[in-house]
């Protein structure tokens, strides 16, 4: 039977941390309610993987000390489950605090339950922190309090996170090997144009115009490479501030985020992702309770790019006036057929949270579809780019080295 290692807290809130023997996750719960505590969480892997994740990536995370939204996720879920068991919401605070691996994180965790120990709410504790804890965050917490059922609030909210995280670390390490044959490439490139070729241009100095246009072509890259590198690297520096700064200012991002729409590729990549944070963002709120409009307003500031984002503007005046949703999001021309169709659908059938959320998922799979076909043609195509540079540098060496047989002595 599979190993599986657990957090749980006892009827004293002292909190428990073992190993143990089960044929599933689901049975694994069973065994530790049993033994009478309340399972926070369990994963597959024994003690040694949770030795090897403490000793060996000790310094890694004390340099990645900030809260990140894996941690968020995190205290979401176990505080869902904590609170789902029974348990008060001071205690549940007070037990993540002394669960929590991060130091940051605990702090953070300890701030949020003396606020709530001296008579202020959840949300209002959360609100303190507007860097860990978002407004869309804030307002489900501040529902589920109202409603009463902030644990259902937290849970959706656990799953809304762990899907957004899922979607983001599948990018991620989709991306890790063209980046890294990239960095190598160009490494390569470089220590070919400053290192290599410098020593066979003493050879060829005084060959003169015997050397061929493309040998001649490849000596000047590479003297220009090594004399002015730091007017290359001050170029990019410069350049790359400046980039940052104009995408940053009101008019840049509309500029930008406009043209990403007019780029065939990008615009359907782009509209497929926005399209999916909506409805899941969307779906999540009005499932726990958020008033539509307000729900519209939420999701307008998670949208990453700025023409759809305005366009929401115009759908939340028209739903304001009484309108259904989906006439307004199909005149907005940023919401593919499909999209419309299963929200029309939700609407007819009294079921929008819940088609919503289905869109969402249909959408990231495509997503997910998309971005394997683009790794899957990038890769080879940079290799073949790299190729193609690595053999023009060894071509214009060699003919350099054939022209010398004719060099009259």
């Amino acid at each position: 039977m599979p190993l599986y290692s657990y957090k749980a807290v006892d009827s004293s809130g002292k909190v428990i941390q073992d190993v143990l023997d089960a044929t599933d996750e689901m049975a694994a719960v069973a065994t530790i309610q049993e033994k009478g505590y309340v399972p926070i969480r369990v994963t597959m892997g024994g003690g040694g993987k949770r030795l090897l994740s403490s000793d060996l990536t000790a310094p890694l995370k004390a340099i990645l000390k900030r809260v990140s939204g894996k941690d968020i996720m995190m205290f979401t879920q176990d505080l869902a489950t904590l609170l789902e068991a029974g348990l008060p919401i001071d205690r549940s605070l007070s037990i993540l605090g002394n669960v929590s691996e991060k130091e940051q994180l605990q702090a953070l965790v300890r701030d949020i339950l003396r606020i709530v120990q001296g008579g202020g709410s959840l949300s209002d504790a959360l609100a303190k922190y507007p860097k860990a804890f978002s407004k869309f965050y804030i307002n489900m917490v501040r529902a589920g309090e109202a409603g009463g059922i902030l644990e259902s609030v937290l849970q959706r909210l656990g799953i809304f996170l762990e899907s957004s995280q899922d979607l983001k670390d599948y990018i991620k390490s989709a991306l890790v090997y063209p980046i890294f044959l990239l960095l190598v490439g160009g490494a390569s490139i470089i220590i070919l144009m400053t290192y290599v070729i410098p020593r066979f241009s003493i050879i060829f100095e005084d060959l003169g115009s015997t050397i061929p246009l493309s040998t001649q072509i490849l000596l000047a890259s590479s003297n220009m490479l090594r004399s002015y590198w730091w007017a290359f690297f001050l170029i990019f520096v410069v350049g790359y501030f400046a980039a940052n700064r104009y995408k940053k200012s009101p008019y840049g991002r509309n500029s930008l985020d406009k043209i990403k729409l007019r780029i065939p590729v990008a615009k359907d990549f782009i509209q497929k992702l926005e399209v999916s944070r909506f409805t899941r963002t969307l779906g999540t709120l009005i499932q726990s309770g958020v008033p539509i409009l307000k729900s519209l307003n939420l999701v307008k500031g998670i949208i990453g790019n700025k023409v759809i984002a305005d366009a929401l503007t115009e759908v939340h005046e028209r739903v304001k006036e009484g309108e259904r949703l989906s006439i307004p999001l199909e005149d907005s021309g940023v919401f593919p057929p499909l999209a419309i169709q299963m929200i029309t659908v939700g609407e007819e059938t009294g079921k929008l949270e819940e088609m919503l959320l289905r869109v969402a998922d249909n959408y990231e799979k495509i997503i997910k579809n998309m971005v394997k076909r683009l790794i899957g043609f990038l890769e080879p195509a940079m290799i073949l780019i790299m190729g193609f540079v690595v053999a023009f540098i060894v071509i214009s060496m060699l003919m350099a080295i054939f022209s010398m047989n004719e060099i009259p002595f």
